[in-house]
C-alpha cells in the first residue's frame, strides 16, 4: 500500500509502530486508525491479551507478547519502525496511588522501556511517546517529569509535554498527559500558548538543561459539556440490571443533604436525564456522590467496589440506578464496536478503565505523529484515509 503526502513523497508502507504496555488495544485502534500498522505489542496480563486477540483477532505483521516488559529485549524487536508508544501503568503516580513517582514499582517500569529503546540502538524509533496521568507533571515536585524528559534526551529526542482530556473527544473527564519524543523535531515551534499546553506544563519548557521542543499544532476540540445520555446502553425499565428498591433506597440514604438536593430536582424534572454516580469514602464513611453535569467521571480499573461508576436514570418522578455496563465503558472510551463476546464484566470494565481514549490517539497520531514521521509537511490525513486497519471501531454500540 502507497502512502502518497502533500508534497508528493511516496511511502511504500504504512508506518510500523510499537505497542508497550498494550492492555486491550486501544492505542493500537487510534494509531491504526490514524494511518499507522502496530507490528508488536507487549502486555503481561493474561486477560487483558484475551480482550485484545479477541477483537483484533490474527492480525498478519502483527505479534503480541505475553510477559513481563523486564524480560524483552531491544534486539528482539522488529526493526524499521517509526514509533514507539508506551501507555506506562500509572499506579504510583494518580492521585488514586501511592504518589510513589517514577521509583514505584509499577510506574518504574517507565525505565525498562528506556532499557528497551536504549538496546535498539540504530534501530531505535525516530520517535516515542509515553502517555501518563496528568499526576506525572506534579509528582516530587516536578522531578519526576523531568527525570522523563532528561530520559528521552539521553536517547537522542526532543520533548514535547501535551495535556489533553478524553473530554474534548467524548463525554468522559479523563486528563492524560502525552510526552511527544523525536529525534528530529519540527522546526516550526509554537510560541503562542495552546490549550494542550497549559501554564502548570511550562516549567518544564523553561528549564534550561532539559531539550524540548513546542510544535504547532491545530486547534483541538472544546471540552464537551454534555452528551452522556446519547453512549448510555438502551434497556428497558424492567431489565434486571436496575437495582431493586432497597438497593435504592440505601443508594439515596447514604448521600449528603446536598446530593439529595440535588437528585431530587433531577427526579422532579421534565424528561428523563443520565448521571453517574461514584461512591467516595468521606470521613471514614461510605457515600454515594452524583456528578452534577451529563459527563461521565473518568472510568477506573474495577478491582473494588468504590471504582465502579454507576449510572442513574433520573427524571419524570422516578429514579434508577444500576452499575455502568462493560459497553458504556466501550462507548465512552470511544470503542463503541469493540468485540467483547465472552468477556467477563469484570475483565472488560478493568481492561477499558487502565486504557487510553482512542479518539485521543487517533487526534494526535493524525496532526502530530504522522507528520513526524512523515516529513512536518506530510499529510497525516492521506496517510489515515489510506490505511485505516480492518479493525477500526466507528460509533457507539448499544448492544
Amino acid at each position: 500500500m502507497t502512502i502518497v503526502t502533500d508534497d508528493l513523497t511516496e511511502i511504500s508502507h504504512p508506518p510500523q509502530a510499537l505497542e508497550f504496555f498494550a492492555g486491550i488495544g486501544l492505542a493500537r485502534l487510534g494509531l491504526e486508525g490514524a494511518g499507522f500498522q502496530v507490528a508488536w505489542s507487549n502486555d503481561y496480563e493474561p486477560d487483558k491479551r484475551a480482550l485484545y486477540e479477541g477483537n483484533f483477532g490474527p492480525s498478519p505483521g502483527h505479534e503480541f507478547v505475553l510477559g513481563d516488559i523486564r524480560e524483552v529485549r531491544g534486539a528482539a524487536l522488529p526493526t524499521g519502525v517509526s514509533l514507539a508508544w508506551a501507555s506506562s501503568p500509572c499506579t504510583d503516580l494518580s492521585l488514586a496511588g501511592a504518589r510513589a513517582g517514577l521509583r514505584g514499582s509499577q510506574s518504574g517500569t517507565f525505565w525498562e522501556f528506556i532499557r528497551i529503546l536504549s538496546e535498539m540502538d540504530a534501530d531505535r524509533p525516530p520517535v516515542v511517546v509515553l502517555e501518563n496521568v496528568v499526576g506525572l507533571a506534579t509528582s516530587h515536585g516536578g522531578e519526576d517529569l523531568a527525570a522523563a524528559v532528561r530520559a528521552f534526551n539521553g536517547l537522542g529526542y526532543s520533548v514535547d509535554v501535551l495535556a489533553i482530556d478524553a473530554r474534548r473527544f467524548v463525554p468522559q473527564s479523563r486528563p492524560r498527559l502525552f510526552l511527544v519524543g523525536a529525534t528530529d523535531p519540527p522546526d516550526a515551534i509554537c510560541q503562542d500558548s495552546h490549550d494542550l499546553r497549559p501554564d502548570w506544563l511550562w516549567r518544564v519548557f523553561g528549564d534550561s538543561t532539559l531539550r524540548t521542543h513546542r510544535a504547532s499544532l491545530p486547534p483541538v476540540p472544546a471540552p464537551l459539556t454534555c452528551g452522556l445520555g446519547v453512549y448510555v446502553e438502551e434497556m428497558s425499565a424492567a431489565d434486571e440490571r436496575w437495582w431493586d428498591q432497597d438497593r435504592t433506597d440505601a443508594f439515596l440514604a447514604s448521600m449528603s443533604a446536598t446530593q439529595i438536593q440535588r437528585v431530587t430536582q433531577l427526579r422532579e424534572s421534565v424528561g428523563v436525564s443520565y448521571r453517574t454516580a461514584y461512591r467516595r469514602t468521606r470521613a471514614g464513611v461510605a457515600v454515594w456522590e452524583v456528578r452534577p453535569d451529563d459527563i461521565a467521571g473518568c472510568l477506573r480499573t474495577a478491582r473494588g467496589g468504590s471504582s465502579k461508576q454507576a449510572v442513574v436514570r433520573v427524571g419524570d418522578g422516578d429514579l434508577q440506578v444500576r452499575w455502568m455496563t462493560p459497553r458504556e465503558y466501550a462507548n465512552l472510551m470511544g470503542a463503541g464496536q469493540y468485540r467483547l463476546d465472552g468477556a467477563r464484566t469484570n475483565q472488560s470494565l478493568f481492561g477499558f478503565g487502565d486504557a487510553v481514549a482512542v479518539p485521543v490517539v487517533e487526534w494526535l497520531a493524525e496532526h502530530y505523529l504522522m507528520p513526524l514521521v512523515t516529513g512536518w509537511g506530510g499529510s497525516g490525513q492521506d496517510a489515515r484515509r489510506q490505511t485505516s486497519s480492518p479493525h477500526r471501531r466507528e460509533g457507539m454500540s448499544h448492544g
